[in-house]
């Protein structure tokens, strides 16, 4: 990895301020402790009390000193000149007058936070970067941020960005053929050979047995998942799986196994050893697994459209035919309620409209006889 294959980002943040730092920031890398108030507080001027004090936390949050510690941003100025008492932050300006004044300051700094040079955490940079190549799937720029952040945790002056690039990449590449060569030492002659078979074009045919066990059953029928059975008989009868790779984390075989399972044929051919046949068995160790989860879906999908929903239609038809009475009786019934909610509440309570006879009342007493009686009427 070269300075090229970093981000514009990576490259713009490193050593340097990427803008105005958060309040979160200010307060973990520029609270002054006692200590630190102390040694600034020892200093005759201001611009030089202030000048140490953003030394101080600049090469907390950077892991290096800045050439010019005037060029902090102006909100880094302020908040530390507050702690301090100073008025006018804009004097840190003055501080770069002297030179041999910041080297002495940052040889304090350093004495002070026991900060070492990239010389000598090289190594332990090495085997923490080393470490996450084997249980990780990160990338040259994941790694890069990692060497970072490792540096200013444990108090190691960044170097130089293409120097930290450069370590990145060859402790990765180092690492990679390393576990190449774990993952085909257990291999023998013969089954190398047998697994470098899969890669070639049989005679006769259109693509070779790796492209053509790669692809999973997308028939769905009764052949479609008799040809999947052949596909897991087929690819277990490689017998990859057997193959004892306990010194390889599962993570660096299933980054083997999707390089294989996305690259075709002929350029893993092309591959240098032993990284081809640690990739073609990371390959096949993967598809064991996968043909019996391809095959296992494919007969759940089968028996769900198939068979089970096929077998319901039929019931339910069957039924149907089974029971005419009981359609046709649901039908009136469902036409006598249609004829009922239809009808007005008014006509439902003054009568019966096909008899015509009047709602029946109950009688009021001795209303009927006056009415009944000609001397009442005369």
């Amino acid at each position: 990895m070269t300075v090229e294959h970093l981000s514009e980002e990576q490259i713009a943040r490193y050593g340097r301020f990427a803008g105005e730092p958060s309040v979160q920031e200010l307060e973990e890398f520029f609270r002054l402790d006692a200590t630190a108030l102390e040694q600034a507080a020892s200093k005759r001027r201001a611009h030089n009390r202030l000048g140490w004090a953003v030394q101080w936390g600049t090469v907390r949050m950077l892991g290096t000193f800045l050439s010019t510690p005037a060029d902090v941003p102006p909100g880094v100025a302020a908040f530390v000149a507050e702690q301090l008492g100073i008025d006018d932050a804009s004097s840190l300006k003055l501080y770069p007058e002297r030179l041999p004044t910041q080297h002495e300051h940052a040889r304090e700094i350093r004495k002070l936070l026991k900060i070492r040079d990239f010389d000598d955490g090289d190594l332990q940079l090495r085997e923490h970067i080393a470490g996450r190549v084997w249980v990780s799937n990160d990338g040259p720029r994941a790694l890069f941020d990692r060497a970072v952040t490792w540096l200013l945790r444990n108090r190691v002056l960044l170097p130089g960005l293409t120097s930290l690039g450069y370590l990145v990449a060859e402790v990765r590449k180092g690492e990679q053929a390393l576990i190449y060569s774990v993952v085909d030492a257990p291999v023998e002659p013969e089954f190398r050979r047998e697994l470098l078979e899969i890669l070639d074009v049989p005679e006769r045919a259109f693509r070779s047995a790796l492209e053509r066990w790669r692809k999973g059953p997308r028939d769905v029928s009764g052949q479609g998942q008799k040809e999947a059975l052949e596909r897991t008989r087929d690819i277990r009868g490689v017998k990859a799986g057997e193959v004892d790779l306990w010194r390889v984390p599962p993570v660096k075989l299933a980054e083997l196994a999707r390089y294989g399972m996305g690259t075709h044929a002929p350029t893993l051919r092309r591959l240098a050893e032993p990284r081809r046949t640690a990739t073609v068995l990371a390959t096949m160790r993967h598809l064991e697994g996968a043909s019996v989860d391809d095959a296992l879906t494919l007969f759940d999908v089968l028996m769900a459209t198939k068979l089970l929903a096929r077998a319901e239609r039929q019931d339910v038809k069957e039924k149907l035919k089974g029971l005419p009475k009981l359609r046709k009786a649901a039908a009136k019934v469902r036409n006598a309620v249609a004829v009922f909610l239809d009808v007005p509440i008014e006509h439902q309570t003054d009568g019966d409209e096909e008899t015509g006879a009047e709602p029946w009342r109950w009688p009021r007493r001795g209303r009927s006889s006056r009415r009944s009686s000609p001397a009442r009427s005369s």
